[in-house]
């Protein structure tokens, strides 16, 4: 058991790094904006909602490359990992220009639909095209660290990751109030320091590929279409899009039920959920994790071998997350005065860290039992119950909890920590009870 953690741990805590550093970029990101006031707050928090249904619908690239990756590697078959590495790409370059062309036209249009006051839309219009444009680069970053990822190279991701962040934290303190001899641009600042950051990490990533991985797997030999390959990664990308997405879409109707309580209280939301974000992360980096692993085994078809992996990775999460959760509920009220001085702000933010502080558990199996079905590749299943549990579940008690029994923002994290642990139990119930006789590596279906 011990030499199985040591594997986990070698491969979870880069990646727990990398997240970590996402997760710390924009915490400190939004304190660094917050100190402009808590309206500031509430745009970047409506924004990051939007952002994440953006990132959402087209997350299901980067995930269908690591789990196809990490078969294809335990298989000894890189040629075919490569290539549906190439066609992700394709289909990456496709959406980027859809994305930008969107948050050109329709940004002020979707802060609107969230609720926010007119204030809010007005001020938060240009920041919100300005993360549209990101975007447009982000997921081709995503993908290529679930290469990296399917590879077993969480280091690399790190550095890269790393090296992202630390330079879009650099330029939204140095933009946003002029500091470094940079010009004064407030909000606009932090969304262009997003840009460049995003910019320059497709650059460093596109260096790693094509010059430095090159040597070991050929990266630069561009294959040929395989339409059936093509199909594979377009059909299992939209699934777990689309799984994604409804998740995403359901917080989206959550932050505007929040809205409708207030700035105040969207701002209180904003903060709280960041905060425990540093329980999101590392819940993602677990995920991640048991990915590789079980579709290391899958290949190698030794499918059984990671049950017990799948097995190994839960726990450690677990133990991490309980933790963390331990500190987030001592220090919860020091933590969200951070990130403003309003004492009705980090008042209420701390209140729903202190609810969540151990339910985030849940939500940690949640990330590590949909982490081995993608690396079984029972994609399917993962659609249909994110599906299930988010509209026929979240969405409906959100709004019964809030606006029905008047529970305000209390009832809408009850809510949502509710459908966490109904959506992760219901996941790993099923990891358990696959049939494992079953499982092989994931290939194109004939035509």
């Amino acid at each position: 058991m011990i030499r199985n953690w040591k594997q986990i741990l070698m491969l979870a805590i880069p990646s727990l790094v990398a997240f970590a550093s996402q997760t710390t970029t924009a915490t400190i990101n939004l304190v660094i904006v917050g100190k402009l006031g808590f309206l500031f707050i509430a745009i970047v928090g409506v924004v990051n909602i939007i952002m994440y249904n953006a990132f959402a619908i087209f997350s299901g690239i980067g995930h269908t490359v690591n789990y196809l990756v990490a078969q294809n590697d335990g298989a000894g078959n890189m040629r075919k990992g490569i290539e549906r590495t190439y066609f992700a790409f394709y289909l990456c370059g496709i959406f980027a220009v859809l994305l930008a062309l969107f948050g050109w036209l329709f940004a002020d249009d979707l802060l609107r639909l969230t609720g926010g006051s007119d204030e809010l839309v007005s001020t938060g219009t240009l920041y919100t095209e300005l993360r549209f444009y990101a975007m447009a680069f982000g997921i081709f970053n995503f993908a290529f660290h679930g290469f990296l990822r399917g590879i077993g190279a969480t280091r690399m991701s790190m550095i890269v990751s790393m090296i992202a962040n630390g330079l879009m934290l650099a330029g939204t303190y140095a933009l946003t109030y002029g500091h470094w001899g940079m010009p004064e641009l407030g909000l606009k600042g932090a969304g262009l320091a997003i840009v460049v950051g995003e910019v320059v990490q497709t650059a460093v990533c596109g260096y790693v590929f094509f010059l430095i991985l090159h040597r070991k797997y050929g990266t630069r030999i561009l294959p040929r279409i395989d339409w059936r390959e093509m199909r594979l990664i377009v059909s299992e990308s939209g699934k777990l899009g689309v799984q994604e997405f409804s998740l995403s879409l359901a917080m989206y109707l959550f932050t505007a039920f929040v809205a409708r309580l207030g700035d105040q209280a969207l701002a209180a939301n904003e903060v709280a959920l960041s905060i425990m974000s540093f329980g999101f992360m590392p819940a993602f980096a677990f995920g991640s994790t048991a990915t590789i692993l079980v579709g290391r085994y899958v290949g190698q078809s030794e499918p059984k071998l990671g049950r017990r992996a799948g097995t190994d990775v839960a726990i450690l999460g677990s133990l991490f997350l309980l933790l963390l959760g331990t500190c987030e509920l001592i220090f919860a009220v020091p933590i969200a005065h951070i990130y403003t001085s309003d004492p009705d702000v980090y008042k209420l933010a701390a209140h729903l860290i202190s609810i969540s502080a151990f339910l985030q558990i849940f939500d940690g199996l949640l990330n590590v039992y949909a982490g081995c079905m993608r690396g079984l590749g029972e994609t399917t299943f993962l659609l249909r119950i994110s599906v299930i549990c988010s509209w026929a579940l979240f969405v409906p008690l959100a709004y019964l909890f809030i606006f029905v029994f008047d529970m305000g923002s209390m009832g809408a994290w009850l809510a949502l920590y509710s459908y966490l642990t109904v959506f992760g139990l219901s996941v790993m119930y099923r990891f358990y009870r696959t049939n494992w006789s079953t499982i092989r590596v994931k290939e194109a279906a004939a035509h």
